[in-house]
């Protein structure tokens, strides 16, 4: 169980509650659509928004000059997947050697992930690599909460602590972190005194059952009535808490 299980078990888990969320795989890997259920045959099919190129000359403008702030905010649904209450988007894999400049494309990334962002009564998850560069400062005015997944482990420490300088220099106020893979008390340990108190949300131990089926042709989420599905119940309730206690106007 990792960072997309996580992110795709709060992404069912609020729109089984009724809410409308978007769900932007914005990782390289690309493996969220499998993860929240969508069929590998729709997967396959969907088009990255990057790879859009008419979409996107038609938004921004064609030639040498372009607009750097298209307006999407009127059809933005026509550009997802829609299953059930789950609008679904990949953003496209990061720009290969020797290709073409993706200045236009990522002014047009740019702009969607403001409307997406700044919207009012929905739900946005974004599952990020590593990196966060598809955030600037504009659009990281939209995002109330960075949630971080983090195993015990070195390199993984020190990644996450990267992401939270990152995010703090974007200006994202509030980064919180998650301890999974957690085996032992000693684990458990070495996470927490790398972080202030509050910071890490949950602990979530190893779960030979989603790693299983993450093997298979089953779903990786968390089995109904088990610790892990409690464990995203309890980082839902707080990530909901704290941005309704927050100062962000934004419904992401």
């Amino acid at each position: 169980m990792g960072k997309t299980t996580i992110a795709a078990a709060l992404i069912k888990m609020w729109a089984g509650e009724g809410h409308t969320v978007y769900a932007v795989d914005a990782d390289p890997d690309a493996s969220l659509a499998s993860a929240i259920g969508i069929p590998d045959e729709d997967a396959a099919r969907l088009k990255p928004v990057v790879e859009m190129r008419d979409l996107i000359r038609e938004k921004s403008g064609d030639g040498a000059f372009y607009r750097l702030n298209p307006d999407l905010d009127e059809d933005l649904q026509d550009y997802c997947y829609q299953q059930g209450r789950i609008l679904f988007l990949r953003m496209g894999g990061q720009k290969k050697g020797g290709s073409e400049c993706y200045c236009r494309e990522n002014t047009f990334l740019a702009a969607l992930m403001s409307t997406l962002l700044l919207r009012k009564g929905d739900i946005v998850v974004m599952d990020m690599g590593a990196g966060i560069e598809h955030l600037s400062r504009g659009t990281s005015r939209g995002v109330d909460i960075m949630l971080v997944v983090v195993e015990p482990g070195k390199n993984s420490i020190n990644t996450a602590l990267m992401v939270r300088r990152m995010a703090g220099e974007l200006g994202i106020g509030k980064v919180r972190f998650v301890a999974n893979k957690i085996r032992s008390d000693k684990e458990r340990e070495f996470v927490a005194r790398h972080f202030a108190p509050g910071e890490v949300l949950a602990y979530i131990g190893f779960d030979d059952q989603v790693w299983e089926s993450s093997m298979g042709e089953d779903s990786t989420l968390p089995r109904p009535g088990g610790e892990v599905e409690g464990a995203v119940r309890e980082i839902s309730r707080q990530l909901v808490k704290e941005v309704r206690e927050g100062t962000v106007d934004s419904g992401s």
